[in-house]
């Protein structure tokens, strides 16, 4: 079977939403990759809304630290909040974030923690200064 030759343009525009597709892919995995993040939105799928002191004394991180991982999470639209009362109400803004941390915990049980013995991303590299 004959292939016709590219064409260059269609092929340029093709590669160059390529890498806008993969940018937003790392932007989406980047907000994933804090441990605090990570807590934070399990707390919130396995436990439903919460308001920041909920949240501080669930996962025992500060309140400082909620609120700007909260503010990370809200600016990736992960999550939302509502006023509730004098404080806010967060919750998941995408359901779609429970498969995505359901298929992470899979794909680390298929590798057998080679995953946290990555010499470039692994628990140990977090010691090394």
């Amino acid at each position: 079977m004959a292939m016709s030759a590219p064409n260059v343009e269609a092929s340029r525009d093709g590669r160059a939403h390529g890498r806008t597709e993969l940018a937003r892919a790392a932007a989406l995995f980047r907000s994933l990759g804090d441990p605090a993040r990570l807590a934070i939105l399990r707390r919130l799928t396995e436990g439903g809304p919460a308001r920041v002191v909920d949240l501080v004394s669930e996962v025992g991180l500060a309140q400082s630290t909620v609120s700007r991982h909260l503010a990370c999470l809200r600016d990736c639209g992960l999550v939302s909040s509502a006023p509730s009362g004098r404080a806010s109400l967060f919750a998941l803004a995408e359901p779609a974030v429970i498969n995505v941390l359901a298929a992470a915990e899979r794909l680390l049980a298929a590798t057998g923690g080679a995953v946290a013995l990555c010499p470039t991303y692994g628990v140990a590299s977090e010691f090394r200064s």
